[in-house]
């Protein structure tokens, strides 16, 4: 486990500088000009892509007998006292949030401008009943945001605010916090960062010409590698966070190596990089306090570990192939 978290931390540092840069669009005047599927589907993709997909079915074998460890069990037990929290970081958290985006004229990410006075008052309001200790004005608050992100989903695009999906996971947790259907919120809300993940990690493959901009213009180092190979592979690190997250596998160090790669990556791009990550840092938190236990992988429907091994190649595969054809199609 130690070794793994290792080459993890190792990993996000090596990339950190482009990795975190998720959202491409916030910091790239280039226009989107979509690339052929035949050079998105080039030998180095397919070659990363067996990589990855071979890793991650050893991990998810690995990693359970690492479980335990007595240190393993240690900071699991630790990590675990702190879960009575977990919604309250949420909540207010989202309040902060929206302070930090609202203060700056933008919601949920600064390519989206609050011009419009009674917005601006409207989000003041769900933040007020989010700061309220009591379960009712926060669903008031849920359902006031979940209206405000469905109004910018109609004049953006539902497959643009895929990239922000993990709100409406968020908004989900906030309105089943003390109903029969609690235990569901958290399980929602790592499915869909993670879908968030891979969807934003897809852009990079299929709009390659903005990031390479963002490289370029911003010195991101490259580490040697040509910068078109190196957007592949920075994004496969991306795409397979995601695809963890949503599998139940690593939460917790994911977690911890990731809000650090975003805390460094502060530095690089600023204010910007502040306000749309913010949430993410939060959801992270939140992440390292619960890991997983509540999480039954679909790999335990297997017995015997050579199954377990396909299953997990073959779905990530599956996973991977069913992401790029959606996003090139409507993206």
């Amino acid at each position: 486990m130690k070794r793994i978290f290792q080459l993890l931390l190792l990993l996000g540092i090596i990339f950190s500088p482009f990795f975190t840069h998720a959202h491409v669009k916030w910091f790239t005047e280039v226009a989107p000009l979509k690339e052929s599927i035949e050079n998105i589907l080039s030998p180095l993709f397919i070659l990363l892509a067996i990589i990855a997909a071979i890793a991650l079915a050893l991990l998810a074998i690995i990693i359970p007998k690492t479980t335990e460890w007595s240190t393993i069990k240690k900071i699991d037990k630790r990590l675990s006292s702190l879960r009575k929290y977990s919604r309250n970081i949420l909540k207010y958290g989202t309040a902060v949030s929206l302070i930090i985006q609202v203060s700056n004229g933008t919601l949920f990410a600064p390519e989206f401008l609050l011009e419009n006075t009674s917005i601006i008052v409207l989000v003041w309001v769900i933040i007020g009943l989010l700061l309220i200790p009591h379960h009712i004005p926060t669903k008031l608050g849920a359902v006031l945001l979940l209206g405000l992100f469905v109004f910018i989903t109609i004049d953006n695009g539902i497959f643009h605010m895929l990239d922000y999906g993990f709100y409406v996971a968020i908004i989900g947790v906030l309105l089943v916090g003390n109903t029969k259907l609690e235990d569901i919120g958290f399980p929602f809300l790592y499915l869909g960062t993670g879908l968030s993940l891979c969807w934003v990690a897809v852009e990079k493959w299929v709009y390659p010409a903005m990031t390479l901009d963002i490289v370029a213009s911003h010195s991101v180092p490259t580490f040697g590698f040509p910068p078109d190979a190196f957007i592949v592979m920075a994004a496969f690190i991306e795409f397979v966070v995601g695809y963890l997250l949503v599998v139940g596998i690593l939460n917790r160090v994911l977690g911890f190596v990731v809000t650090v790669i975003f805390i460094m990556t502060t530095m690089l791009f600023g204010m910007t990089e502040i306000i749309g990550h913010f949430m993410i840092h939060i959801v992270l938190i939140v992440f390292i306090i619960e890991g997983v236990s509540f999480y039954n992988p679909p790999i335990k429907m297997h017995n015997t570990k050579v199954d377990q091994f396909i299953f997990v190649f073959l779905n990530f595969i599956f996973v991977l192939a069913t992401f790029v054809l959606i996003y090139y199609r409507f993206a």
